[in-house]
């Protein structure tokens, strides 16, 4: 893989973190409100992202890659009052990260790694529901 590629991974995988963070919050915010449906989604989402998180790390780890200690990651501010605003903001952030990496001259394990991710991220925006990853 070349410099450029491994950039966008380590990238992506920093941004995944924060992504389970903002949705891991949101989720508290949710159950504190008594709104299960939303509390229930938005565990969905938390779970993708925590899964696209774990798969970026092994794709890096399959190519000899020393990955970063997320543990400096902080939760971003997040605001249960209009969530889905912020959220849907995020996800198009996410989307457009993926189509970068995508266009780039991936190797056929990363692009269908990157392109299974890009479809979930899609579907969240449209959705703001998850538990899309496959296994």
């Amino acid at each position: 893989m070349s410099p450029d590629i491994i950039r966008e991974l380590h990238s992506a995988r920093r941004a995944e973190k924060e992504q389970a963070l903002f949705y891991r919050a949101l989720v508290t915010h949710a159950e504190n409100a008594g709104d299960t449906q939303v509390a229930e989604d938005l565990n969905g989402l938390h779970a993708d992202e925590q899964h696209h998180l774990s798969r970026l790390t092994v794709r890096l780890v399959e190519a000899d890659q020393t990955v970063e200690d997320l543990g400096s990651v902080r939760m971003p501010e997040t605001s249960y009052d209009d969530w889905q605003t912020e959220a849907r903001k995020r996800e198009e952030a996410e989307i457009a990260r993926y189509e970068r990496i995508a266009a780039l001259l991936l190797d056929s394990l990363t692009a269908a790694l990157i392109a299974e991710i890009l479809n979930v991220e899609r579907q969240h925006a449209e959705t703001l529901g998850g538990k899309f990853m496959s296994a």
